[in-house]
């Protein structure tokens, strides 16, 4: 009964929220604090809210799909925080993939996987989040991506080269999920 009055909650803060995206003078974010549990939706992602610095001379990439999400969502019987933040660079991918090698050190031993698009397959299996991250499928592929943590706690950075071949594009991802017990 429970995740059914959860689920609730969800939808009606998706519903207000995308009421309140109409409005352009209202804030980009919703903030819903109840008795069931507390949410938050908003495009204020930062590389810092993810744990992790914005590299030198990077801005936010500007398309129309491109919002920056910060999402959590917190209950008695689970948490889900997901940080989603886009940027672009003059630099190549190696020096961006060199920087964030160095600075996810902090969080463990850090993969670098290869696939062939921007999307990661990890597990949403909740019965270990414990289990460390690997890399998935045949490892081959113009996207790179660094990743230090588990299933349940993650940090992941992803990068790809320019379309134009000049610059790179990234993103920076942390994702912290809990069962009934434990801190978001």
């Amino acid at each position: 009964m429970l995740r059914h009055l959860a689920l609730a909650l969800v939808l009606s803060a998706l519903l207000t929220w995308t009421a309140a995206a109409q409005d352009s003078s209202k804030s980009d974010n919703l903030d819903i604090t109840s008795n069931l549990g507390d949410l938050h939706m908003g495009k204020d992602a930062t590389a810092q809210k993810a744990g992790l610095p914005v590299y030198p001379g990077a801005h936010p990439q500007h398309d129309e799909n491109n919002d920056p999400l910060n999402f959590g969502i917190l209950t008695e019987s689970f948490g889900l925080k997901l940080i989603v933040a886009k940027y672009e660079s003059a630099d190549s991918p190696d020096k961006i993939l060199a920087f964030y090698r160095d600075r996810m050190k902090k969080y463990g031993k850090v993969l670098e996987c290869h696939h062939t698009d921007d999307t990661s397959s990890n597990s949403n299996d909740d019965k270990d989040l414990s289990r460390p991250l690997k890399c998935e499928g045949d490892n081959s592929g113009p996207v790179r991506e660094l990743k230090v943590g588990t299933e349940g706690n993650a940090h992941i950075v992803s990068i790809e080269q320019n379309d134009s071949s000049k610059g790179t594009t990234f993103a920076i991802v942390y994702l912290h999920r809990r069962g009934k017990t434990g801190e978001i």
